[in-house]
């Protein structure tokens, strides 16, 4: 009976033990298998070392070269925090103010609402809380929006009209992250990709790293990106507009990037006895202050009380700890950083496939083992997640296109004379459907992968079915 206890307390005691090294490297092989992911890379930081940083899987099915501490991913929207960080040194060097108007800075600034464009701060720029609607306007940049530049971005916003009262709603944004790396250009005279290399990069020895992919000295040691499509797994082309780079632009790596986490659990200090600062403490602690609520669910094992958004960071209490963190997501790579500062934690996972179950399933992982939450198999339980959600979401588009193909069978009569011809709007510009060989085809002239055959869906409603099959998205 003694001996039953003993075995009972050991297995207590090891489910709450620091994860090891041996474990992680479980996490990560189980996570590449699970979610059909070529490539990761993770690094933990605790009490301002680097105490695991690791590549798992291949850069490229391609090439199937090793993923390492040093190869780069694109970090996506993690870029955001390196926005807002510069303009933290800017407001210490005393040549802006977080709550600046932003016509200050960029007179051409203007929204839909007058009142709006006047009173818009660049903390509003930072914040997800102008009013507009989840990704209003992301066509200008996405799927490649080659043809519009920053000053394009921020003439067309007073174009979107919003769909909630500003500052009254969160609503996530890229474009307005564009419009704050201007404001960095115009205050400090520096591009916003020289600002991030120069000020950031280059003082913390990220010497690997870029504020955009066409900005890297070398890249022999980089991902390719991935995509799932009808079943296999296929390697699609890098976005590389440089619009896009103060919402997310930077490449980085896991070891370079946990440079970046260890500066920001010291407060903005760095250097081997934190003698040197990026920036002031009073303002990284205004850059880790809520200043957009996000409904909480308080709920096992993590029992979150508050969420929202800080300048640049997501924010919200895990088992009693406060987090920092944010993701990144661009076509066939995902990221995840996340801080725990009361526990001087710091996790990175970057991935070169684009579910994001398989960034989460590795820092949850990981947290768990520092937070004393017993664990378990979150690899299982979100792969099982995305099977139940995904049959959901197919379940929808086949019911579109059971309901096409059934139009076409029955023949319905569709006056596509009267369609066919050019649009044009006032922010995305102009679209076209016309007709080839007794086929409706959709072609938008400034973002040229938004192109596909049209078909009749029902009475008003038109569906697309994308040339570029990697989108995995229909539209109508």
């Amino acid at each position: 009976m003694k001996k039953l206890l003993l075995i009972t307390l050991l297995t207590s005691f090891t489910a709450f033990s620091q994860i090891t090294e041996k474990q992680i490297d479980e996490v990560a092989e189980n996570t590449l298998k699970a979610f059909n992911v070529p490539g990761i890379a993770v690094a933990v930081v605790k009490d301002g070392k680097i105490i695991h940083s690791k590549g798992y899987g291949v850069k490229s099915i391609l090439k199937k070269d090793k993923v390492d501490g040093n190869t780069l991913f694109g970090v996506a929207s993690n870029s955001k925090a390196f926005t807002t960080a510069a303009i933290a040194m800017l407001v210490d060097e005393g040549k802006m103010n977080w709550d600046d108007k932003v016509v200050k800075h960029l007179p051409n600034f203007k929204m839909y609402n007058d009142y709006v464009t006047t009173e818009f701060t660049v903390r509003d720029l930072v914040t997800h809380r102008s009013g507009l609607g989840l990704g209003a306007g992301d066509l200008m940049i996405w799927p490649d929006g080659s043809n519009f530049k920053p000053k394009d971005i921020v003439e067309n916003l007073q174009f979107l009209k919003p769909v909630s009262a500003f500052r009254t709603k969160y609503d996530y944004d890229n474009l307005l992250y564009i419009v704050a790396g201007e404001v960095i250009e115009k205050v400090s005279g520096l591009s916003w990709c020289d600002f991030i290399e120069n000020r950031i990069m280059k003082p913390l020895e990220m010497n690997n790293s870029a504020g955009s992919f066409l900005r890297l000295k070398d890249t022999t040691n980089i991902i390719d990106p991935h995509v799932p499509t009808d079943g296999k797994l296929k390697v699609i082309s890098r976005y590389k507009n440089q619009t896009f780079d103060a919402a997310a632009g930077i490449y980085s790596s896991v070891n370079d990037m946990s440079k970046w986490m260890i500066m920001q659990l010291q407060q903005g200090k760095y250097g081997s006895e934190k003698q040197n600062k990026l920036f002031s403490e009073a303002q990284h602690n205004e850059m880790w202050q809520l200043q957009t609520i996000i409904p909480a669910a308080s709920r096992p094992p993590y029992n979150t009380h508050f969420n929202g958004y800080g300048l640049g960071w997501f924010l919200n209490d895990v088992k009693g700890y406060k987090q920092v963190s944010h993701t990144g997501g661009l076509e066939g790579n995902v990221t995840q950083v996340t801080l725990l500062p009361e526990l001087q934690l710091g996790i990175i996972v970057l991935t070169n496939q684009q579910e994001g179950a398989a960034f989460t399933a590795i820092t949850n992982t990981i947290k768990d083992s520092y937070l004393g939450i017993p664990a378990q198999d979150y690899v299982t339980l979100y792969h099982n997640r995305i099977k139940a959600n995904v049959a959901t979401a197919d379940k929808v588009t086949e019911e579109v296109w059971t309901t096409v193909a059934k139009n076409k069978k029955d023949k319905v009569k569709t006056d596509w004379k009267s369609i066919i011809g050019t649009y044009k709007d006032n922010w995305f510009g102009t679209i076209e459907l016309s007709e080839k060989k007794g086929k409706i085809y959709f072609q938008s002239k400034r973002s040229p992968q938004l192109a596909g055959e049209v078909f009749f869906y029902k009475s008003g409603n038109l569906v697309v079915k994308w040339n570029n099959a990697f989108f995995n998205a229909d539209a109508h």
